[in-house]
């Protein structure tokens, strides 16, 4: 079968051709139609261990039908629409970028509403899931502020829909002009940081002198720069860092950990169905495109979820 692997320790993602998976006992099959790019993809690239089976196959969020089922107590049938996200240790072995993956039954994967597209399902489940639990471990409530930095990627996409959903007022700090796009997803203001360093604290203070009630920075990969969105949070206030990047002394801090379920899969598509959540799709490709997608990645500034064809 195709896929997208790492063929030896620090090499470059590539095209391979290798054998198809079969399940062992209580696990699936899924003929892969739609995977979805995640900055975890390229991290697992960039860092694979020496360790590591090769090939390994890249990718973490997929959308398919189930193709087999192994031997056990069944949850799925053969022809089942799931979308879901690779867990399995070690990470990548059997991942989305392939025409087939194997994943336990109880692993974060879930039906596919009916008419929902499975291209969408695919862009779901690693960035819905994190913008979901964000919201659901900080002190962001009704009424309150939250500062996002990098609100135009796909986490930051559903974060600001999700946020604005439960009457939080969304400040979306983004690289270039992106008003319209913001606005259309719930953000009460937006702020283009690339007109310098000054235009970000200028409009926080301008709307929240004493500082905004939360922040979650989902770029900032040094202490430096989150310090300096850490200061536009009022005292009492949370920062959030998916980067795992220490606050400075003083800040109620929170470095976020992905804890994907199936029943929060369950959950966002089901918003998704109901038109309560747009997956914002910014590009779909063919997955032979996918080395230069992670390429391209490195650079940030992704504006909603690439999605490769399988």
């Amino acid at each position: 079968m195709r896929a997208i692997a790492v063929s030896a320790f620090r090499a470059e993602p590539c095209p391979v051709e290798i054998p198809k998976p079969d399940p062992g006992a209580g696990e699936v099959r899924v003929k892969v139609e739609y995977a979805s790019l995640n900055p975890l993809d390229r991290r697992t690239a960039d860092g694979t261990p020496e360790r590591a089976a090769f090939p390994l196959v890249l990718g973490t969020d997929f959308a398919g039908r189930v193709d087999m089922i192994g031997s056990g107590d069944n949850t799925f049938r053969v022809g089942d629409p799931v979308f879901g996200r690779v867990t399995a240790p070690p990470h990548g072995r059997c991942g989305a970028y392939a025409e087939y993956l194997c994943v336990p039954q109880d692993s974060p994967i879930a039906l596919v509403p009916r008419d929902m597209p499975l291209q969408l399902a695919a862009a779901l489940p690693t960035a819905g899931t994190t913008a979901a639990q964000i919201l659901s471990s900080t002190a962001v409530r009704s009424g309150l502020s939250l500062l996002i930095v990098g609100a135009t990627g796909g986490v930051g996409s559903f974060l600001t829909q999700l946020a604005a959903a439960r009457g939080t007022a969304v400040v979306a700090a983004v690289r270039g002009d992106e008003r319209r796009r913001m606005r259309a997803l719930g953000a009460t203001a937006t702020v283009d940081t690339t007109t310098g360093p000054e235009a970000l604290e200028t409009a926080v203070r301008d709307l929240y002198p004493d500082g905004v009630d939360a922040l979650v920075d989902l770029v900032s990969a040094d202490s430096a720069s989150f310090a300096a969105y850490t200061a536009l949070v009022r005292d009492g206030g949370v920062a959030v860092t998916t980067r795992g990047v220490a606050a400075p002394a003083g800040v109620a801090w929170a470095d976020f950990r992905i804890a994907p379920t199936a029943a929060v899969l369950d959950e966002l598509a089901a918003a998704v169905a109901r038109g309560e959540l747009t997956v914002p799709v910014d590009m779909e490709l063919p997955l032979e495109k996918a080395p230069q997608a992670l390429a391209q990645n490195r650079a940030g500034g992704a504006r909603g979820k690439t999605v490769f064809v399988i």
